[in-house]
């Protein structure tokens, strides 16, 4: 949901997903006079609360002396910001906001007029498309406070992982619960395949009569699962459920589909591995489709995938069954699968996100391969966000991080590297947890989705399990969403994605210092400014800061 007010010279823009509302503000030159920053006030009409939003920066001339991990109220210390976003909003909540500009002195504040919007939180159900994000966040501010930082199988009553879920695994236990009797069936190809909990619900389903098919990773060889998943089957007692794939490099997928008297009827897909650190370290989700076309889609799909083909005749099927880009593109929900031979379907990804008019976000867990680059090295004014695990791997990654070194210095460009805080000293933070377990490939960022003009009336969302890769498209089992002109799905995304860029883009900060010879434990808290020069940036053509308060103000 999206609402936005002008009064008085404040503009208020409140983008609400289902755990994160965005608020994007805006001030007339006569407004801007003065403003020292913004007071926030939430008014919760489901629990019948309101306060003022609280931050973490003080003016050092009434600073209250917080400690590690302290916050205080905006309307004592406001936020220097004309973005500002709420990472507690609850699904299906209706809040109202109150933005209040202050002036005068740090001392002695005076509120100037405000402007108050209303904002419904999309629920995470919806009636075709439903999305779930777990936080992940181990590396955190707010686990350090909650958890001591203690690992999650060491906090009581499975306090920390349920935290950490936030929904993502209950969700698809609900969605393999519903396989409850002879009727159903549910079929799945899975990468990682070794959270008991998952597996036992799968068990449970098929001793409730519905028929359960797993094809799992089983390719002999490498560094890929293969061992664990054998073993974890095994523990489970589900190997008369289970097949190996064992041709191609990786078997990637990680869907469900559910059929209801041999029909298709819907998918589960995503970027979740069914392991500890997908379902509850780096950052994942699940997205459910309830579309009998998709679902036949994947069904075939898998049967393919069951039957073991090897690498060529994936391609070939997939070429003849699944062209991508699609002629002509002219549904709302279009799968995309691999292997497929050559890189067109890249091209395809590419240009949907070169044809971004307004901005461009999207996560990259592995890299930006040349194409993006070439999407994201214009200087034209679109403002292009772009979330990494890191900047590339193996051999290519000192080269990576030149090219992401000189993309960001476009201003219209904004990146953020995962990286966790280990001091605990500046600005008041918490040391954080590193990653969530000692075996860990990806530690932050493991989403693999685009958001092309999401605020705009035609919106695009790509999502799926392939990383926007060569490997993705010609060599892994793979599958992919695109989905069309659903502001819900991408108003969802959206807050999510910028609840973790904003999570990182900090901690990078921190990275880079340190690598440049700086000592964080040696620096001072960053203090609010004392006028209205805070301001300048978001309003200096060309800045990075005024690219972000012209979007998300809707300007």
């Amino acid at each position: 949901m999206r609402n936005r007010i002008t009064q008085s010279g404040l503009t208020v823009n409140a983008i609400a997903g289902s755990h994160v509302v965005i608020l994007g503000m805006d001030l007339s030159a006569a407004a801007r006079a003065g403003c020292l920053g913004f007071a926030i006030q939430r008014e919760d009409h489901i629990e019948n609360e309101r306060y003022w939003m609280r931050g973490m920066k003080t003016f050092q001339a009434t600073d209250p002396g917080l400690g590690p991990g302290g916050t205080i109220s905006s309307r004592e210390h406001p936020f220097q910001s004309f973005q500002w976003m709420d990472y507690s909003a609850k699904p299906g909540y209706r809040y109202t906001y109150t933005v209040v500009p202050l002036y005068g002195t740090p001392a002695q504040l005076n509120e100037g007029d405000e402007v108050s919007v209303d904002i419904l939180t999309e629920t995470e159900t919806g009636a075709v498309h439903s999305a779930w994000f777990n936080r992940g966040a181990v590396a955190s501010q707010e686990y350090a406070r909650r958890f001591q930082n203690r690992p999650p199988d060491e906090v009581p009553n499975q306090a920390a992982y349920k935290w950490l879920s936030r929904g993502l695994l209950e969700a698809l236990l609900t969605f393999i619960g519903r396989a409850s009797d002879s009727s159903w069936s549910i079929h799945g190809a899975v990468y990682e395949f070794e959270w008991s909990q998952v597996l036992l619900a799968l068990k449970a389903a098929a001793r409730a009569g519905a028929k359960v098919r797993i094809v799992y990773d089983g390719i002999p060889g490498g560094t890929g699962p293969a061992r664990k998943n054998e073993n974890a089957v095994k523990l489970a007692k589900i190997k008369g459920l289970s097949t190996k794939r064992t041709q191609g490099k990786l078997m990637h997928n990680k869907f469900f589909v559910l059929s209801k008297d041999g029909q298709p009827l819907a998918v589960w897909t995503g970027s979740t591995n069914i392991t500890e650190n997908g379902l509850f370290g780096h950052s994942n989700l699940g997205h459910l489709i309830e579309d009998s076309t998709v679902a036949q889609a994947y069904l075939d799909y898998w049967h393919r995938l069951k039957r073991d083909a090897p690498v060529p005749d994936m391609r070939s099927w997939i070429g003849s069954r699944n062209p991508a880009p699609p002629e002509p593109w002219n549904q709302s929900t279009t799968a995309v699968f691999s292997p497929r031979s050559g890189l067109g379907v890249l091209d395809w990804y590419a240009a949907i996100a070169n044809s971004a008019q307004q901005a461009l976000f999207m996560t990259f867990a592995f890299g930006m391969h040349d194409k993006f680059q070439r999407v994201y090295e214009q200087n034209d004014g679109i403002l292009r966000f772009a979330l990494m695990e890191k900047e590339g791997h193996a051999a290519g990654l000192e080269q990576a991080k030149k090219d992401i070194r000189r993309i960001r210095r476009l201003p219209n460009i904004v990146v953020a590297v995962g990286n966790t805080i280990a001091v605990n000293s500046f600005d008041r933070w918490l040391k954080e947890r590193s990653k969530l377990s000692h075996e860990v490939n990806v530690r932050f960022v493991h989403t693999k989705y685009a958001l092309i003009d999401p605020l705009g009336d035609h919106p695009v969302v790509v999502t799926g399990s392939a990383n926007f890769s060569p490997a993705s498209t010609n060599t892994n089992d793979e599958n992919m969403i695109v989905i069309r002109d659903d502001k819900r799905v991408a108003d969802i995304y959206l807050g999510e994605f910028m609840r973790l860029y904003s999570h990182y883009a900090f901690r990078e900060a921190v990275k880079i210092a340190k690598e440049r010879g700086e000592d964080p434990d040696d620096w001072q808290p960053n203090f609010l400014i004392a006028d209205d020069t805070w301001q300048q940036d978001y309003f200096t053509m060309g800045h990075q800061r005024f690219f972000r308060r012209c979007y998300f103000a809707g300007a």
